[in-house]
């Protein structure tokens, strides 16, 4: 639903600063009861650990692959929401004349009926929007995962979730048209079920003659489209079989990961004091110290540990929340401020009124 233009990196520290201490913990565990409890044995091969982390790269570069392909295809689908807005209007605008009219209409019963097809457009986007944040079972990790709630509690809230559908969508509609469309359940497809019969009416009245309500038509086919290409995003989630083996697999890397670089980074202490002993002093403070770390390296293996544990679960971690992006998140589908601009675009294109502002951008987001 939102895009950020800038995500730096403190950003991104403060966003899984978390695991950051917990991937710490779990490097600092093995490193003790190596180095101080003196378990030298305890340690894996390099090898077969290295051959997990590869198949782990793989399939986490294959859920981020197919995470984004869901989220650039929603951005098409919006894009084309957009286009087809656009074209919409200017058929209102230009169609709906007295060339063909059985009763002659005024230039302002002809602007309020424009005005009247175009306010019921923005009442579908409206509604489109809306049931496209309704909470579904697969998205509740981004309310239920600490940062996200934080992150989301302190820098945004979706309008969504603090204006009721009703009170939003109820000035664009007549209060006949608002009783029918509450009375059932896809609103967005009864609204455009109203704008049908509309210009059947409109026809028979003779303000559009056939071939303009046949292109007319065509275009609310296109919004029945373009409507369920979202709801098929929206209500087929990114498949929990292959979502749960990969965070599965990258936590078994994770744990495994500091018992297997400690005996490398121990091997690149016993080398310095190879080249130590080779030194004549062995007395000075420098030699002393230089000794002391070589004897302790294995401790580096703790900050190297953490930061690929982090790279892996943070890969993983952009496509869980990529995977859904209807569903609120700081780099979904900015879909509000979209429905917005769609808005003042095609309300400026029939000279409406009272015509609302862009949404402003809070801490670097748009809705």
């Amino acid at each position: 639903m939102y895009t950020r233009r800038i995500f730096p990196v403190r950003g991104v520290l403060k966003w899984t600063r978390r695991h950051i201490f917990l991937f710490l913990l779990i490097a600092l565990i093995p490193v003790v009861l190596f180095d101080v409890v003196g378990l030298k044995w305890l340690h894996v091969p390099w090898l077969p650990l290295g051959v997990l982390g590869t198949a782990v790269a793989f399939i986490v570069s294959f859920k981020n692959n197919a995470s984004y392909d869901r989220l650039w295809e929603a951005r098409k689908i919006w894009g084309g929401i957009v286009n087809a807005s656009r074209s919409w209007t200017i058929m209102v605008k230009d169609f709906i004349d007295n060339t063909h009219a059985k009763e002659k209409r005024t230039d302002l019963e002809l602007q309020s009926i424009k005005r009247e097809l175009v306010h019921r457009h923005v009442a579908w986007l409206t509604a489109l929007r809306y049931q496209l944040r309704e909470d579904k079972p697969w998205e509740m990790h981004l309310k239920a995962t600490k940062s996200n709630r934080e992150f989301r509690e302190n820098y945004f809230r979706v309008c969504e979730d603090e204006i009721m559908l009703e009170d939003e969508i109820k000035r664009y509609l007549s209060d006949a048209d608002f009783k029918e469309i509450f009375a059932k359940g896809n609103k967005s497809s009864q609204i455009l079920g109203v704008q049908s019969r509309r210009l059947k009416e409109l026809m028979k009245e003779g303000l559009i003659e056939d071939f303009r309500h046949m292109e007319m038509a065509n275009m609310l086919v296109e919004f029945y489209t373009l409507q369920g290409k979202s709801e098929r995003i929206k209500n087929f989630p990114y498949p929990r079989q292959f979502a749960t083996l990969n965070y599965l697999f990258v936590w078994i890397f994770i744990i495994l990961l500091p018992f297997g670089i400690m005996e490398g980074f121990e091997s690149i202490g016993d080398h310095i004091l190879e080249d130590l002993a080779n030194h004549e002093s062995h007395t000075s403070l420098g030699h002393l110290i230089q000794e002391f770390i070589a004897k302790h390296f294995v401790w580096f293996s703790i900050p190297f540990s953490a930061l690929i544990a982090w790279v892996f679960h943070t890969m993983e971690a952009i496509g869980e929340n990529t995977e859904n992006p209807f569903e609120g998140g700081p780099n979904d589908i900015p879909i509000t401020d979209m429905s917005r601009g769609i808005e003042i675009d095609i309300r400026q294109l029939i000279d409406d009124t009272d015509i609302p502002q862009p949404y402003e951008w809070k801490n670097d987001i748009v809705m």
